[in-house]
């Protein structure tokens, strides 16, 4: 069943009016959907708009979505698909910092979304607190960006180091990376949550997607009311 908002294909509505509603289409999740599933979800989104974004993919569903979109790519690491048939116009710079290397799934999760969204993304690996010299040698680039994504693991001190150096949002992912006491991720959550830095919002464990959409809608926001301040200045110089 196809209606102006949805397409029904029995297993998934397809919600194709999420982007006048939302500022984006939909994205497909494809974690707990078999490979022919999320392939027809997909050339659903694909018939109606030129780019797609799938986050949680395996390389069975890259090749069942690549059946149906040939021009398709895939990060293995970051289990990201994406397909780009026109250009996104830049929405604004986010940067993407990573504590250490074993964070970077997370993180490249996290820029991959916020590229197909429409942002330039810098990425700053292996920045941890446990050579802070690391970090301090890249805060002027770091502090260009309107918003930073930070993805730790361990104890998430990296979160509250950085919002103390930064006058931009961060938005804090915990990777799930640390040894026993670490609770897959949980007790990173809970120093993340409680931060003494102001401007720090926290994701959940491992939701690079989450920070790189949430940045992504943080940038629009910036970018519209940039446009609309230039638009009131030219027209009271008309």
């Amino acid at each position: 069943m196809m209606t102006e908002q949805f397409e029904d294909l029995g297993f998934a509505k397809v919600d194709h009016s999420r982007k006048s509603r939302n500022g984006f289409a939909e994205v497909v999740f494809c974690e707990g959907k078999t490979p022919e599933q999320a392939a027809q979800i997909a050339a659903s989104i694909l018939d109606h708009g030129d780019n797609l974004l799938a986050t949680r993919a395996d390389l069975e569903h890259f090749e069942a979505i690549q059946a149906v979109a040939p021009d398709a790519s895939y990060s293995a690491r970051a289990r990201v698909i994406t397909v780009r048939r026109t250009s996104v116009t830049s929405l604004g710079e986010v940067a993407v910092v990573s504590a250490g290397t074993a964070d970077q799934p997370v993180a490249e999760e996290a820029a991959l979304t916020a590229e197909a969204l429409g942002c330039t993304v810098r990425r700053f690996s292996d920045v941890g607190v446990a050579g802070l010299h690391r970090l301090l040698a890249v805060i002027d680039d770091i502090r260009q960006a309107d918003v930073i994504i930070a993805v730790a693991g361990m104890e998430g001190a990296l979160v509250s180091v950085l919002g103390g150096l930064v006058d931009k949002p961060v938005l804090a992912v915990p990777s799930g990376i640390g040894y026993g006491a670490n609770f897959g991720g949980v007790t990173t959550l809970l120093a993340m949550v409680n931060s003494c830095a102001s401007g720090v919002a926290v994701l959940n464990i491992g939701n690079g997607f989450g920070a790189g959409f949430m940045a992504a809608t943080i940038c629009r926001q910036i970018d519209q009311r940039v446009k609309s301040a230039l638009a009131r200045r030219d027209s009271e110089r008309q």
